[in-house]
């Protein structure tokens, strides 16, 4: 075992839906609709899809088929996206607090791995997505490096190729400019690049 599959990302984990949390607690309804760097979703889209997603890694953290979960919740009032974040994040993390999780197997889009495989490839997407929905909302809070360090070292562990085919999630790698902080190179390195505001 390598010295990044024996870290523990539950507490990471905790704290990127802390900080995704905050951060959806500041989208104001006329904001729904704007532009993300994920090409094909709007900010509703994307929130759909952070809920999802942890929808779907709580079910696997319960011992259920997580694949069997859509990654995009509906229905969601505008009003609401804060309740029922906080709904499912409650819900992931009690899924996640027993140790055996962390070495049973599970399966995931990607694959069966140990549950910390898992969680650590959801702490990757969490922290990715909150830095797009960041983007989109202006950067209204301050975003936690440690975070994207973690996510960053996930990602390149395991996307460590630079291109990338139809059925990776995440676009081929960008350069990222020098001097770039751990969420932007972990943007450039998924394939992301910031809104053009201009």
């Amino acid at each position: 075992m390598n010295a990044m599959n024996a870290i523990d990302p539950r507490p990471v984990y905790t704290r990127a839906t802390e900080q995704a949390a905050a951060l959806i607690k500041t989208v104001r309804p006329e904001q729904l609709a704007g532009p993300t760097p994920c090409t094909e979703f709007d900010v509703r889209t994307l929130l759909s899809h952070m809920v999802g997603g942890t929808l779907r890694i709580a079910v696997v953290g319960e011992g259920g088929d997580g694949l069997a979960v859509h990654p995009f919740v509906d229905g969601v009032a505008d009003e609401d996206w804060t309740a029922v974040y906080d709904e499912v994040r409650t819900r992931v993390l009690k899924a996640w607090a027993g140790d055996e999780r962390m070495e049973a197997p599970v399966r995931v889009p990607w694959g069966e791995v140990p549950g910390r495989a898992a969680l650590s490839g959801y702490v990757m997407e969490l922290v990715t997505h909150t830095w797009d929905l960041s983007e989109s909302l202006g950067h209204p809070v301050e975003l936690d490096p440690e975070l994207a360090e973690f996510a960053l070292a996930t990602a390149r562990r395991v996307l460590p190729d630079p291109q990338r085919d139809e059925q990776t999630p995440f676009a081929d790698v960008l350069s990222a400019p020098e001097g770039a902080d751990a969420y932007r190179q972990l943007a450039a390195w998924l394939g992301r690049s910031p809104l053009n505001r201009a």
